[in-house]
C-alpha cells in the first residue's frame, strides 16, 4: 500500500488528524478474507447449536452451565484465536479475534464469560509470561480446563488501579510471596481456576502474579447481584497469606502497570466488536417486532418515527463497526510479517497496540455509547413489551450499561485519549503544534481555508480548539478535565466521520448512512467546540473565533428524513442489519 508520494504507507497513532487517508487504506468488514468468513461461520454455528439452547440456564446461573458452553467453545478454538499453535491455539490474526468477539456478543452474560476468559484471563500470560509459565498455563486455558480471571479492581482502586492495597511479602525462605488483601467485582471469579492478581510488594512495587485457585488462603465471595449481565459470574476474591511461588511473578517486579495498561488497550479495542455484535442482535429483534406489531391498521415499521429510530440505530452501528475494524486493520499493518516464533514477538504486538492507544479508547467510548443508544431505542420500539422480561430487548438494555464502565470508564478513556495525543505531540511523534500554528496563521491573515470536505474541516475544528485551549491553560491543560474531554470528543468525532466516509466510498447504499452521520456529526462537533471556546475566551475574541468555527462546521444540508426512510426500508426488507 503506497501513499501519494509512492512510498510505503503506514498509519500512525493520531495521524488521522494530520494525514490524508484514501478509502483503500482502511480495513473494513468488506475486506474479510475467506478465512475470516470461515471463522465467522464457525462462530455463528457454535452460537446457534451451543449457546442459544443454554441461554436461560446461563441467565439463572445454573451450576456449570456457562462453563460447559465455554469449554465447547474452547474445543473449536474460539477461546484462543491469537494463541500460538504450540500452546494449542489457532494462531490467527487480530481481525479473526474481533470477528469471534462480535459473534459471541449476542448475549451480554455469555459475552462476559467468553471475553474475560479469552482476553484478560489469557492474554497477559501470552504477552508477559515466561516460557515456563506459558507451557504450564496456556494449554490448560486454551482447552478450558482452567477458566481465567483478572484481579485488578479493589473497593478503593477502580479507575485508579495503582492505589491498590493488596500486598505481597516475600517469605523468609525466599520461595513464595504471601498475598493479603481483596479484589472486587472480578468477572469469572466464581469459576476461575487461574487469577492474574495485581499486588504491591511490601506495599510499594506494583506487580502481577499468577495465582491458582487451589493455593491455600484464596477464597471467593458470593455472586454479586448486578443490574445486568446476571448470568455472568462476578465475585470478590480474598487473599489470606496466599503463598504464590516466586516463579509465578508475571512480568517484571514493580512493572505491573505495564501488564495492566497494555492488556487494557486490547480490551478496549475488543469492546468495539462486542458492542457491535450486541447491537446487531437488538436491531434485528427490533426490526422483526416493527414488522409484526400493528397499530392503527398497519405495521409500526411503516410509521416515520419508528423508521427514524431503526435507521439511526443502523447508522451508529455502521460507524462503530467502521472505526472498530479500521483500528484493527491499522494494528495489523503494524504487525506485517508478525510471527510468534520471532524474538520479541510479544513486545512487537504490544507496541502495535500501544501505537493506537488513543484510537482504542475512541472505539471503547463510541461503541459502548452506540450500544446504549441502540438498546434504549429497541425498548422504545417494543413499547410496554420492551419493559417486560419475556422480551430479549429488556435484558439487552440492562446488559449494555456495564460497557461504559468496563475497560476503564468512558470518562477515563476520554481523558486518556486526549492525553495520549498531547504526549505524542510533545515527543515529536505527532505534528500537532505545527498544524495549529499553520491554521492560526491562516486565520490571522484572513485566509480561512475554503475546504469543501467536511471531514477535513472537522479536523480543523479540533486544531482550532486545541490551540485556543493551550493558549488559555498552557501546562495546566491536563487538569482541565471538561476541556480535555471535549477535545477528545472532537478528535473522536473527526475519526468516526472519516472512517464512515472512507468505508461508504467503497460501497453503494451506505453513502446515505455516511451523509446523515456527517451532517449530524458536524452539528455535534460545533456544539462541543463552542463549549471549549467559551471556557477559554470571552468578548470579541470569543465572538470572532466562534465565527471561524461556524464556517468550519457548515455543511450542505441534505434531507435526512428521506434518507433515513430509505435506510429503514432496506432494513425492514432484509429483517436484519444490512449496509447495502
Amino acid at each position: 500500500m503506497l501513499n501519494a508520494a509512492g512510498t510505503p504507507w503506514m498509519p500512525r497513532g493520531g495521524g488521522f488528524l494530520l494525514d490524508a487517508t484514501a478509502p483503500g487504506q482502511v480495513f473494513t468488514p468488506e475486506d474479510f478474507s475467506e478465512e475470516h468468513r470461515a471463522i465467522a461461520r464457525t462462530t455463528d454455528e457454535f452460537w446457534r447449536n451451543e449457546v442459544e439452547p443454554h441461554l436461560e440456564a446461563i441467565q439463572r446461573q445454573e451450576p456449570g452451565a456457562a462453563v460447559s458452553v465455554l469449554r465447547k467453545s474452547a474445543e473449536l478454538g474460539l477461546t484462543a484465536v491469537l494463541v500460538p499453535d504450540r500452546y494449542g491455539g489457532m494462531e490467527l490474526d487480530l481481525a479473526s479475534a474481533m470477528i469471534v468477539a462480535e459473534r459471541v456478543a449476542r448475549d451480554g452474560s455469555y459475552a462476559a464469560w467468553h471475553g474475560a476468559h479469552s482476553g484478560i484471563g489469557t492474554i497477559p500470560i501470552l504477552l508477559f509470561g515466561t516460557e515456563e509459565q506459558k507451557q504450564t498455563y496456556l494449554p490448560r486455558l486454551v482447552s478450558g480446563e482452567l477458566v481465567g480471571a483478572y484481579c485488578l479492581s479493589e473497593s478503593h482502586a477502580g479507575s485508579d488501579a495503582l492505589a491498590a492495597r493488596t500486598r505481597a511479602t516475600l517469605n523468609a525462605e525466599g520461595t513464595h510471596y504471601l498475598l493479603n488483601g481483596q479484589k472486587m467485582r472480578i468477572t469469572n471469579g466464581g469459576a476461575a481456576g487461574l487469577f492474574t492478581v495485581f499486588a504491591k510488594i511490601d506495599g510499594e512495587q506494583f506487580t502481577a502474579f499468577l495465582v491458582e485457585r487451589g493455593y491455600p488462603g484464596l477464597s471467593t465471595g458470593a455472586e454479586e447481584k448486578k443490574m445486568g449481565i446476571k448470568g455472568s459470574s462476578t465475585t470478590a476474591v480474598y487473599f489470606d497469606n496466599v503463598p504464590v511461588p516466586v516463579s509465578n511473578v508475571l512480568g517484571e517486579i514493580g512493572r505491573g502497570h505495564v501488564v495492566a495498561f497494555n492488556i487494557l488497550n486490547l480490551g478496549r479495542l475488543k469492546l468495539g466488536p462486542f458492542a457491535v455484535g450486541g447491537a446487531k442482535q437488538t436491531l434485528g429483534d427490533s426490526l422483526r417486532y416493527a414488522k409484526e406489531r400493528h397499530a392503527f391498521g398497519k405495521a409500526i415499521g411503516e410509521f416515520g418515527l419508528i423508521q427514524h429510530k431503526l435507521a439511526e440505530m443502523a447508522i451508529r452501528l455502521f460507524a462503530a463497526e467502521a472505526i472498530s475494524y479500521r483500528v484493527t486493520g491499522d494494528v495489523q499493518l503494524r504487525l506485517a510479517g508478525f510471527s510468534w516464533d520471532k524474538p520479541g514477538a510479544a513486545a512487537t504486538m504490544m507496541k502495535a497496540l500501544e501505537e493506537f492507544a488513543a484510537e482504542c479508547s475512541f472505539v471503547k467510548v463510541f461503541a459502548s455509547e452506540m450500544l446504549d443508544y441502540v438498546v434504549d431505542e429497541g425498548v422504545q420500539i417494543h413499547g410496554g413489551y420492551g419493559y417486560h422480561q419475556d422480551y430479549a430487548v429488556e435484558r439487552a438494555y440492562r446488559d449494555s450499561r456495564i460497557n461504559r464502565i468496563f475497560e476503564g470508564t468512558n470518562e477515563i478513556n476520554r481523558l486518556l485519549a486526549a492525553g495520549i495525543l498531547l504526549k505524542r505531540s510533545r515527543r515529536g511523534q505527532l505534528e500537532l503544534v505545527e498544524a495549529v500554528k499553520k491554521l492560526e496563521s491562516e486565520i490571522g491573515a484572513g485566509k480561512i481555508p475554503g475546504e469543501p470536505d467536511p471531514v477535513a474541516r472537522s479536523k480543523k475544528i479540533f486544531l482550532l480548539c486545541l490551540g485556543v485551549a493551550y493558549r488559555r491553560f498552557k501546562d495546566t491543560l491536563d487538569q482541565e478535565q471538561e476541556v480535555l474531554a471535549g477535545l477528545s470528543g472532537l478528535a473522536m468525532g473527526a475519526y468516526a466521520m472519516e472512517s464512515v466516509t472512507l468505508r461508504a466510498a467503497r460501497m453503494k447504499s451506505a453513502g446515505e448512512m455516511a451523509r446523515v452521520f456527517v451532517q449530524d456529526g458536524m452539528a455535534q462537533m460545533e456544539n462541543t467546540a463552542r463549549g471549549i471556546l467559551a471556557a477559554c475566551l470571552e468578548g470579541e475574541p470569543l465572538r470572532a473565533t466562534a465565527g471561524v468555527l461556524h464556517r468550519f462546521a457548515e455543511v450542505e444540508l441534505v434531507n435526512t428524513i428521506e434518507l433515513r426512510r430509505r435506510i429503514a426500508s432496506r432494513l425492514l426488507d432484509a429483517g436484519k442489519y444490512v449496509v447495502d
